[in-house]
């Protein structure tokens, strides 16, 4: 067994206080997501986790990319017919979550999930360079396959099928838009005194900050 009680870091960078922060979530989310992609250093800062509770009854997280995020909130793409996406469809209810450790922050997220419209994912699908598209179309997502060389195969074939026409999109992929219902904001501070603060929509669809114990 190893050992990581040793494991230590401080975290002095920055502050989140209640008189600096938006009162809308998504345009602190705006603010934070251009921060951490303009000086966090990080490659994928819209590398979120995705968790979400099995048809098994078990919780599972993993990293998806978010690809769109607006006042309505926020966006990614899978497939339908996935174990993330059979999921999602029986139970909506799910968390979102971002980590940026260069910048000692993570967004908490809770929120609900809807299919967005064919013509949003039909949009989104256009714009996937030929080789993702064949790959939505060729992997069963989720399912079990005989083998890495049974993908290459099927996706061979694939390769001659459309080498000289559009791969359009299977009707079992597309996207999730999750609408939040609290955001939290998380900001390490010293001596493990975090800031957290937690956006909750309310009835009248304002939104109440209220500030977390660490």
């Amino acid at each position: 067994m190893s050992d990581l009680s040793n494991y230590r870091k401080s975290y002095e960078k920055s502050r989140l206080t209640e008189n600096t922060v938006d009162e809308n979530p998504m345009m602190q989310f705006r603010k934070w997501f251009y921060e951490v992609e303009e000086f966090g250093g990080i490659e994928e800062v819209n590398a979120m986790t995705v968790a979400t509770i099995g048809t098994d009854g078990f919780p599972k997280a993993r990293i998806v990319l978010l690809k769109k995020y607006d006042e309505n909130g926020f966006v990614f793409y899978t497939n339908y017919d996935s174990e993330k996406g059979k999921a999602i469809i029986a139970n909506p209810h799910i968390g979102l979550s971002f980590f940026w450790p260069s910048m000692e922050r993570q967004v908490i997220i809770k929120g609900i999930a809807e299919k967005t419209t064919e013509q949003m994912s039909d949009n989104y699908f256009a714009s996937r360079p030929q080789g993702s598209k064949l790959g939505a179309v060729v992997s069963p997502q989720s399912h079990v396959i005989p083998s890495y060389d049974f993908l290459e195969q099927e996706l061979h074939k694939l390769e001659k099928e459309f080498s000289d026409k559009e791969v359009q999109r299977p009707m079992h992929w597309g996207g999730f838009l999750i609408k939040p219902v609290s955001i939290e904001f998380w900001q390490g501070r010293p001596n493990r005194l975090h800031d957290r603060l937690r956006y909750t929509l309310q009835e009248d669809m304002d939104w109440k900050i209220e500030r977390l114990a660490p």
